[in-house]
């Protein structure tokens, strides 16, 4: 790690090839008996053989925002989760740890620096645009922008049955195309059609491999805060759903849980508008990123600037670092040629509870309780949690 980019405390480093999100899927692959290629990554870090062993039909559902410090929390509000085993422990997010570069990395089985989606919005290098990876449709395209082959083109290459079962909204975006291609997209249009078309799906073909998401848990805490009432009768619902697939599981099938990030509230104390901070300006010509994990792109000539300044404005609110120190502190993994642009020249990233607001550009985030995509255990820190169909336990 460079000098100058030392992980402050109370941040943690996300895990490459060890025990991550990425390393879900290929996980799976090879208890299937599907070869994954990975580079220099192990096929299978997690070592769910084991895990595995015996199944021919493993369905996976990821809750967004289901952080693992939240659900060891919760065990009122979420039983089922609380007495599921733990194959693998407790996983690490990618960085940042928001949405977007979560499902690309959990489809592609890549660090974001080999796959390419490096945060929420992310500049379209050469254009002067940005692009926002939830709204993405097709613009920049994304086979090129995302050119990595995913897990689920692997797997069914060699004879799996690959679904993906996930709201009806995403069916035909940029996102989905970059995440999941390889698998059928089956839409969904509520949590029990969710279940529903999971459980169908894991009896297609001699071996199968489905992949569910839900995404009430992340909205309702991003809305109300996850120290709410809301959120925590929504867990319930998540645990209700849970408790619905175990139940429907086919004899030699595995249900694997898991989420994208955690989350942390977000109070007023806490939030900062860069845009109305004398000098934060300065040299700045475009701001990405999300509120915990801020990009900065400087005018031509003025990252040392840029970075000084931010780094003497914001003090130990943030860990602010250039791209160059970021990169080389194995934020996103090794970095492909031709995407370190993506980023901007100054990270600040989020400690605590502070958040890095921009009212001139993200006005609606001023509504939030609660945010996410910065190095907290309780943003990085996932679960990976398994149930076993009859024949196999």
């Amino acid at each position: 790690m460079a000098d100058g980019a030392r992980l402050p405390a109370g941040l943690a480093l996300p895990a490459h090839g060890a025990a991550g999100l990425a390393d879900v899927l290929p996980g799976v692959a090879v208890a299937l008996g599907v070869p994954v290629r990975r580079g220099d990554l192990p096929a299978d870090p997690l070592d769910l053989v084991a895990a595995l062993a015996g199944a021919r039909r493993v369905a996976v559902l990821l809750v967004d925002g289901l952080g693992a410090q939240l659900v060891a929390g919760h065990p009122a509000q979420a039983p089922v989760l609380t007495a599921l085993d733990s194959p693998a422990g407790v996983l690490s997010a990618p960085f940042p740890s928001t949405t977007p570069v979560s499902l690309t990395t959990l489809g592609t089985g890549l660090p974001p620096g080999s796959h390419g989606v490096l945060g929420f919005v992310t500049e379209v290098p050469g254009t002067g645009r940005t692009l926002n990876h939830v709204q993405w449709r097709d613009d920049p395209d994304p086979e090129l922008w995302q050119a990595r082959p995913t897990v689920f083109e692997q797997a069914a290459a060699a004879g799996v049955t690959c679904s993906v079962v996930a709201p009806h909204a995403f069916a035909t975006s940029g996102l989905t195309r970059a995440a999941y291609r390889g698998a059928e997209y089956v839409p969904a249009v509520s949590a029990g059609d969710l279940v529903a078309g999971m459980l169908d799906r894991l009896w297609e073909g001699r071996r199968s491999l489905v992949y569910g998401y839900t995404a009430d848990l992340d909205l309702t805490g991003h809305v109300r805060g996850v120290d709410s009432a809301a959120w925590r009768a929504q867990l319930r619902q998540v645990d209700r759903l849970v408790e619905q697939l175990v139940a429907g599981l086919p004899a030699d099938g595995v249900l694997l849980v898991t989420a994208d990030h955690g989350m942390v509230d977000v109070p007023a104390a806490t939030r900062l508008d860069t845009s109305t901070i004398d000098g934060l300006a300065d040299g700045v010509r475009l701001l990405t990123g999300e509120p915990r994990a801020r990009y900065v792109h400087a005018e031509p000539g003025a990252a040392d600037d840029v970075l000084a300044t931010w780094r003497a404005v914001l003090g130990d609110r943030a860990w602010v670092l250039s791209r160059a120190e970021a990169f080389d502190a194995g934020l996103f993994g090794a970095v492909d040629a031709g995407l370190a642009d993506r980023v901007g020249d100054v990270l600040a990233l989020a400690r605590g509870s502070w958040a890095l607001l921009d009212s001139g550009t993200e006005p609606h985030a001023a509504g939030l309780r609660a945010f996410h995509g910065s190095l907290t255990p309780a943003e990085l820190d996932i679960p990976l949690l398994a149930a076993r169909g009859r024949a196999l336990r």
